[in-house]
């Protein structure tokens, strides 16, 4: 099992470091003349690969840390800040390191691609409430990446 690490958590958010199942679920079989108990869900996931490992234990706050990333790179580049390129180097670092199968890199991305655009969608300009966002998921950020480090990071 491949672990989080913490030197690249601690880059992602300055952190110093010292020390929903996603179940597939089952596929209804349509047999004939009969119809299913229940109605499929809207979006399915799609069938795990069988040839990908299971997630890891931290699979979740990872996701999470890629999409409060993604709110970053759109926020910070829309408030004009000093540091608003490197939002999406650091998703790229994360990608390189934790994107180990396609599957898994596909979530990673996606989950960036959901906080990016979330935003993008709302805010042209910034506002008050982008730059109040903006310190929100820096300190949920940093949280999340010392919890990662700290938990399975070394």
């Amino acid at each position: 099992m491949k672990l989080a690490p913490a030197s690249l958590l601690a880059v992602t958010f300055g952190v110093s470091v010292l020390g929903s199942s996603l179940g597939t679920g089952a596929l209804a079989q349509s047999r004939a003349g009969q119809t299913p108990a229940r109605a499929a869900p809207a979006a399915p996931e799609k069938p795990a690969d069988p040839s990908e490992p299971p997630p890891p234990p931290y699979e979740k706050e990872l996701l999470r840390l890629s999409e409060v990333i993604g709110s970053l790179a759109f926020l910070r580049s829309l408030c004009g800040t000093s540091d608003a390129g490197e939002w999406p180097k650091r998703m790229q670092a994360l990608l390189e390191t934790e994107g180990t199968t396609t599957g898994r890199r596909e979530r990673l991305a996606g989950a960036y691609n959901r906080g990016y655009r979330g935003y993008a969608l709302t805010y042209r300009i910034c506002t008050p409430s982008a730059t109040e966002a903006m310190a929100r998921y820096l300190k949920e950020g940093e949280t999340l990446s010392r919890n990662l480090a700290g938990r399975y990071g070394g």
